[in-house]
């Protein structure tokens, strides 16, 4: 590996994004760990690692955090890995139309617009690597999380496409796919929801009761058996940024690959069935 070749991670504040910026610190890469909030940006600085505020729903911080880690690179950024995220729980028909334009902008047109800012430079320097981070939601599609999967639906579509077009080029364009991992999304998620899902005014209100309330406020303290660390996901980051050769999508725990073999295997009603159980 090059020395200190430079990358920028989003959605540094915990979870996938702090344990990939402090990871690949230690191997030696110059991090930039980008964080929405001005406290987490103060904490990544207190503990030695170069960081940048950057909002995703908000197309000014996106270009403000670009044009700084440009600036502070000499425009030979290396890497950029799109992470930060969040969820919405709620069924389909109970998202209004504002909720879906909201975390579209955050998981998806950000990470766009974020690609686009940083992509003249890597065609320049004739190098760099775009990893998105996706989700098994992503291609399997769950009950009560329609907002998140239409986000990572669209990023694979995106990334894809990204991918095809750029394939003439040095640039690597990576998806990561995660499945159950130890972070604070179901946590995070909770303001989302309380903001966004009538629960009293929904047809399904006895549903929520009895199925998603419980599971989001009350969560099973037994660990979920397929549930791994953040650092799986550095793993896949690390191959996809240092291989010769990364592949196109790196399947996180073993949720993730059976649900990928499933879905080529089973008709959608077959895959139904088994996605109604979960």
């Amino acid at each position: 590996m090059k020395n200190e070749q430079s990358i920028l991670i989003t959605g540094c504040s915990s979870g996938i994004g702090l344990d990939a910026a402090r990871t690949l610190a230690a191997r030696g890469w110059r991090v930039f760990a980008a964080c929405r909030q001005a406290g987490d940006v103060a904490a990544r600085h207190d503990e030695g690692l170069e960081s940048v505020a950057l909002d995703y729903a908000d197309a000014a911080s996106v270009t403000n955090a670009a044009a700084q880690v440009l600036d502070a690179t000499d425009g030979q950024l290396d890497a950029v890995f799109n992470n930060g995220a969040h969820a919405i729980p709620g069924r389909v028909e109970d998202l209004p139309r504002d909720a879906l334009a909201a975390i579209l902008q955050c998981n998806l047109l950000g990470p766009h617009q974020l690609t686009r800012e940083l992509l003249p430079g890597m065609r320049r320097n004739r190098r760099g690597t775009v990893v998105n981070c996706s989700s098994v939601l992503g291609f399997a599609a769950m009950r009560y999380r329609g907002a998140y999967n239409t986000s990572k639906f669209a990023m694979e579509g995106l990334t894809d496409t990204l991918r095809l077009e750029l394939a003439h080029t040095p640039i690597r364009v990576v998806l990561i796919e995660p499945g159950p991992i130890a972070t604070r999304i179901r946590e995070n998620s909770i303001p989302h929801f309380e903001r966004w899902i009538d629960v009293k005014a929904s047809a399904e209100q006895s549903a929520y009761e009895s199925e998603l309330i419980p599971r989001l406020y009350h969560p099973a303290k037994k660990k979920d058996r397929f549930e791994l660390p953040a650092s799986a996901v550095t793993d896949a980051l690390i191959d996809a940024l240092e291989s010769a050769r990364p592949k196109p999508r790196y399947r996180i725990t073993t949720p993730t690959r059976i649900a990928a073999i499933l879905k080529r295997v089973l008709s959608t009603r077959a895959l139904d069935k088994v996605l109604l159980k979960s």
